[in-house]
C-alpha cells in the first residue's frame, strides 16, 4: 500500500451528511428565520421527520451521540411531553404539505421509552402532521433492550424499519467500549421483530475500535450478515475525546492505526460481498433486492444525516434536542442541552440555536459532492449549467483532484470526475475539493478519511 495513500486515510475531512457540514452552522439563524422558512414552504411537499431520544440506559465509550443515562424514567416522560409541544408548534408554523412520508427516531435509543410514552408521541404525530399511506416508519433500536412485547408494540404503532446497533462481535472488543452484547442476544432480537411482522432489519457495524484486528472485523461481519439483515451500515470510528469526554475510557494505545483501519474497512466489505450484499456509496452495504440497492442502481440514492436513504423529500422537520432539520433555504438545528431546549419550549418558542443560510453556490457544491458520495461519478460542468454557473464555476477543484489522481483516487475524464470502486473508501477526499468552507489541515476536528 502507497505510503501516500496511508497519508491521505488519515487527514481529517467531514462525512458530507449535509454541506456546508454541520460545525458550520452558527446562531445567526434562529427561531424566527425558521419560522420563515416553514411559512414559505411552497407545493404541499411530502414531509420528512426526524426524531431524537437524548436518553440511553447505558453508555457506550465509543457514542459520538447527543444522549445521557438519565437517573429518573420520569425525565424521559416528561421529555415526551416537551417533543409533542414542538410538534404543534412546527405543525402549526408550516405551511399546507403532503404529510409525513418517512419518519426517523434515533438517539440515544428510541426503545428506552415505555410503549404508552411511544404510543402517546406517535400519536400526536400523526395528529399534527399525518402519515401518509405507506411511509416507512424507522426507529433504531439497542438489542439489549428488545423483547417480544417490545418488538409487537413497534408494529402496532406502524414501524416498518429497525436500526440494530451491533458495532462487533467480539467479547474482548465489547468489553473494552463497554456494550457486552452476545450474538445469541442480537439473533433473538432479530427473530422477535421477525415474529412480530417487522422484516425491514438494519444493522450498523464498526471498525477501528479497540482490539479489533483484520480477522475479528471480518468475522463479526460474517456473523451480521448470516442474521440476513436486508442494510448494513459500516462507520469508522471517530475518535473525538475533547467532544465527547467518556471516549477517554478507551485506551489509545489499542486503537488501531490508520492501515489498519483501511485494511478493516476492506475485509468487511470483501466478507459483505461474499454473503451477497451490494456495496452502497462510501459505508452502506444492501441486499440487492432491497430499495436501497434499487436507488443506488438507478441513480436516486440520497445522502442525508442518517447516512445513505431513499427519502427524497425535500423537507426535512427535525424534532428534539439536537436535532436537525433541512428546508430548501437552508438548515436548522435544536438546542442540544436539555435544560435549554425544555425552557425555550415551555416559553412557547421554537428551539432553534443555530442553522446555515444556503446561496446558490452552496447548493451547487452541495449537489456535486451529494452525487460524489452517492454515484461516485458526476458531470460537473453539465451541474454548474443546471444551477446557473459557467460550466468553468468549480474548475478550482481541479488542481487538488489532480494531485488525488497521481494516486488513482480519482479519475478525470474532460468535466466527468470519478472515483474507481478499489477508492471507494476515499471518497471523502475527493468530495472535500468542493468545500468551500475547509480548514486548513492541521486545524480540522473531524474523522479520519478512513
Amino acid at each position: 500500500m502507497q505510503t501516500a495513500t496511508i497519508e491521505r486515510a488519515a487527514r481529517e475531512v467531514p462525512r458530507y451528511t449535509s454541506y456546508p457540514p454541520a460545525n458550520h452552522f452558527h446562531e445567526g439563524v434562529g427561531e424566527a428565520q425558521y419560522r420563515d422558512w416553514l411559512g414559505a414552504i411552497a407545493g404541499r411537499p411530502e414531509l420528512s421527520l426526524y426524531l431524537h431520544l437524548p436518553f440511553c440506559r447505558q453508555l457506550c465509550w465509543y457514542c459520538g451521540c447527543h444522549t445521557t443515562i438519565p437517573n429518573d424514567y420520569q425525565r424521559a416522560r416528561d421529555y415526551v411531553g416537551l417533543m409533542q409541544a414542538e410538534s404543534r408548534m412546527v405543525a402549526g408554523a408550516i405551511a399546507a404539505h403532503g404529510g409525513i412520508g418517512h419518519l426517523h427516531f434515533g438517539g440515544g435509543t428510541p426503545t428506552y421509552l415505555a410503549a404508552d410514552d411511544l404510543a402517546r408521541l406517535f400519536e400526536t404525530i400523526d395528529g399534527t402532521f399525518g402519515f401518509r399511506a405507506g411511509a416507512e416508519i424507522a426507529v433504531e433500536v439497542d438489542p439489549r433492550g428488545l423483547d417480544a412485547a417490545m418488538a409487537r408494540t413497534l408494529r402496532a404503532l406502524g414501524v416498518t424499519r429497525v436500526s440494530l446497533g451491533v458495532q462487533d462481535f467480539d467479547p474482548e472488543v465489547q468489553r473494552e467500549i463497554n456494550r457486552l452484547q452476545p450474538f445469541s442476544q442480537v439473533a433473538d432480537a432479530v427473530a422477535a421483530l421477525r415474529a412480530a411482522g417487522i422484516d425491514a432489519i438494519n444493522f450498523d457495524l464498526m471498525y477501528g475500535l479497540p482490539r479489533q484486528s483484520v480477522e475479528s472485523v471480518r468475522r463479526s461481519a460474517e456473523l451480521a450478515a448470516s442474521l440476513g439483515p436486508r442494510r448494513i451500515a459500516v462507520f469508522g470510528y471517530a475518535h473525538v475525546p475533547w467532544f465527547k469526554k467518556h471516549q477517554r475510557m478507551l485506551d489509545e494505545a489499542s486503537l488501531p492505526g490508520t492501515a489498519a483501519r483501511l485494511a478493516q474497512a476492506r475485509a468487511i466489505a470483501g466478507a459483505l460481498a461474499r454473503h451477497g450484499y451490494v456495496a452502497i456509496g462510501l459505508d452502506h452495504f444492501a441486499l440487492p433486492g432491497d430499495a436501497l440497492a434499487q436507488a443506488a442502481k438507478a441513480g436516486r440514492l440520497r445522502r442525508n444525516f442518517q447516512g445513505y436513504s431513499t427519502d427524497r423529500a425535500r423537507v426535512t422537520l427535525g424534532l428534539g434536542a439536537s436535532s436537525i432539520g433541512s428546508l430548501p433555504q437552508g438548515f436548522v438545528q435544536n438546542a442540544p442541552h436539555l435544560a435549554l431546549y425544555a425552557e425555550r419550549i415551555r416559553e412557547g418558542r421554537l428551539p432553534v440555536q443555530r442553522g446555515f443560510a444556503l446561496a446558490p453556490e452552496d447548493r451547487l457544491r452541495a449537489e456535486v459532492i451529494e452525487r460524489l458520495m452517492c454515484d461516485f461519478a458526476v458531470d460537473l460542468p453539465a451541474l454548474c449549467l443546471a444551477h446557473g454557473f459557467a460550466a468553468d464555476a468549480l474548475d478550482g477543484a481541479l488542481a487538488p483532484l489532480a494531485e488525488l489522481a497521481t494516486d488513482g483516487l480519482v479519475h478525470l475524464d474532460g468535466g466527468t470526475i470519478s472515483v474507481p470502486p478499489e477508492a471507494r473508501h476515499f471518497v471523502r477526499m475527493v468530495a472535500a475539493c468542493f468545500d468551500s468552507y475547509l480548514a486548513p489541515e492541521g486545524t480540522r476536528r473531524h474523522s479520519r478519511a478512513v
